[in-house]
């Protein structure tokens, strides 16, 4: 039997939105106020007298104390499970919250809630996933606005400018187009202070490192949370070494993917023309998929590099093929009856997650190289079917180094038990059961956490690639 996969992560919930849920009648007795941030990101209840093992990170942790013994040990572990917050029903075992433990919470920074008899721990769940459910559907909503808005930016007479003057709209900042000299060539929005104008410029270089020399991998956005406010940068498709910025006063779900549309409208809006037509490169693709040789049809494509996409979606219209093509910025569109979809993306674009749809994605090739593309993509979207991804990547292994592994565990960095579950798992072949007796926790535990990881570090742990490299990360980082 399969074993079951972990659920998309959804929207936290701010501890302060169930303090103010009248009906629940929460009360904060310790612990941090809950202005300053806290975000329950699922509920747990346990009367263990050492709930550690089961906890993930996140949780806000609800108990009525039958098993309470030693407060500040108790909330010790808890911390260091990493839950933020502790809910404490005062019935049926105590009448009040015991002082040991608001002591112990205040001592920890821990957040501490009384939950009257009048609530239910049911109730708190309930409460929790309802805000979880309106926190996605406000985020839905925002990004399908913001695409519609973007999308009419770019079929007016200036389209660049109206794009930046859009997205600065919808993030609430500042949007600037840079040259590969880190010069402004557009910006829309109120200009921010100098530091912040100073950070953007230096995200710009993280993401073109080398604008006008040789080309050297480099990763296509940076992003850095500084007193200045939310910055970011996203390197633009068309080898222009042309960068979006951005500087926001904060970061909201969403607004990746927003700053995505964007980055692939401008792509388009502000593309050289190469050397080969559209038709031509519409003929070249037919021919490829006819099986005509790589060689054959280069002049036609151009020198790329090119990227692959194999789809996989239920919507059989004769819209939705053309639909995921301009959505992924590309015309080289190749529909299926059985609904499949093939996109070659020209000049190395990234290709995102698209509503509705399952994506396989080859690496950048040249035109010699796109059968070997084309069967990259193809497993690809096979893992990603099997493993319910709405995006699998074809990886190619990189060399192992030190300073990479550190940066690869950092989202790990502050979960130890997390870390520790990853190690045994990796080091157990990935059984659920030997992880589980090996470490003294439930194998549901063991399924939750790797969940977590996965989650945490963005990475496919069915890929046995990833897990070598994880695992030597582990090892040596």
């Amino acid at each position: 039997m399969p074993e079951p996969t972990t659920a998309p992560p959804t929207p936290p919930v701010p501890l302060a939105a169930l303090l103010a849920d009248e009906e629940l009648g929460l009360r904060q007795l310790a612990g941090p106020p809950a202005d300053l941030g806290t975000a329950v990101h699922m509920v747990h209840t346990s009367e263990m007298a050492d709930p550690y093992p089961y906890l993930l990170g996140g949780e806000l942790l609800l108990s009525a104390g039958v098993l309470l013994k030693d407060p500040d040990r108790y909330v010790s572990r808890i911390v260091e499970a990493g839950a933020v917050a502790l809910g404490f029903g005062v019935t049926p075992v105590y009448d009040t919250v015991p002082n040991e433990l608001v002591e112990a919470c205040e001592r920890r920074g821990l957040a501490l809630l009384e939950v009257p008899p009048r609530t239910t721990f049911t109730a708190i769940a309930r409460a929790v996933w309802r805000l979880m459910a309106e926190a996605r559907h406000r985020e839905l909503r925002r990004v399908t606005q913001a695409q519609q808005g973007l999308a009419a930016a770019a079929a007016r007479p200036d389209p660049v400018p109206a794009v930046l003057h859009q997205l600065a709209v919808r993030l609430e900042g500042w949007a600037v187009l840079l040259g590969p000299d880190g010069a402004p060539l557009s910006a829309a929005g109120r200009e921010p202070s100098d530091a912040a104008v100073a950070g953007v410029t230096r995200l710009a270089r993280v993401v073109n490192p080398d604008p006008g020399g040789a080309l050297r991998p480099s990763p296509a956005s940076a992003t850095d949370l500084t007193a200045a406010g939310h910055l970011s940068a996203y390197a633009l498709g068309g080898n222009q070494g042309l960068v979006l910025g951005l500087a926001t006063p904060g970061r909201e779900a969403g607004d990746h993917t927003v700053a995505g549309v964007a980055v692939v409208l401008l792509s388009l809006l502000t593309a050289p023309h190469q050397g080969a037509k559209a038709t031509d490169r519409s003929a070249a693709l037919v021919r490829l998929l006819l099986g005509a040789t790589p060689a054959g049809t280069a002049p036609l494509l151009g020198p790329g590099p090119w990227t692959v996409v194999h789809a996989r979606g239920d919507d059989r219209s004769p819209f939705a093929a053309a639909a995921l093509g301009a959505a992924l910025g590309s015309a080289l569109v190749d529909p299926d009856a059985d609904g499949s979809v093939r996109v070659l993306l020209p000049d190395g674009r990234e290709a995102a997650a698209q509503p509705g749809w399952t994506l396989g994605v080859s690496a950048p090739a040249g035109p010699e190289e796109l059968a070997a593309a084309d069967a990259q993509a193809a497993r690809a979207v096979r893992r990603a079917a099997a493993t319910h991804k709405d995006l699998v990547r074809h990886r190619d292994t990189a060399p192992f180094s030190p300073d990479a592994a550190l940066l690869r565990l950092a989202p790990l960095a502050d979960s130890p038990a997390l870390t520790e579950t990853l190690r045994t798992w990796l080091s157990l072949h990935g059984s659920w059961d030997r992880t589980a007796a090996a470490m003294g926790i439930h194998r549901n535990t063991v399924r939750q956490r790797i969940g977590r990881c996965a989650a945490l570090l963005d990475e496919d742990l069915d890929d046995p690639d990833v897990r070598m490299e994880l695992w030597f990360a582990l090892r040596h980082g």
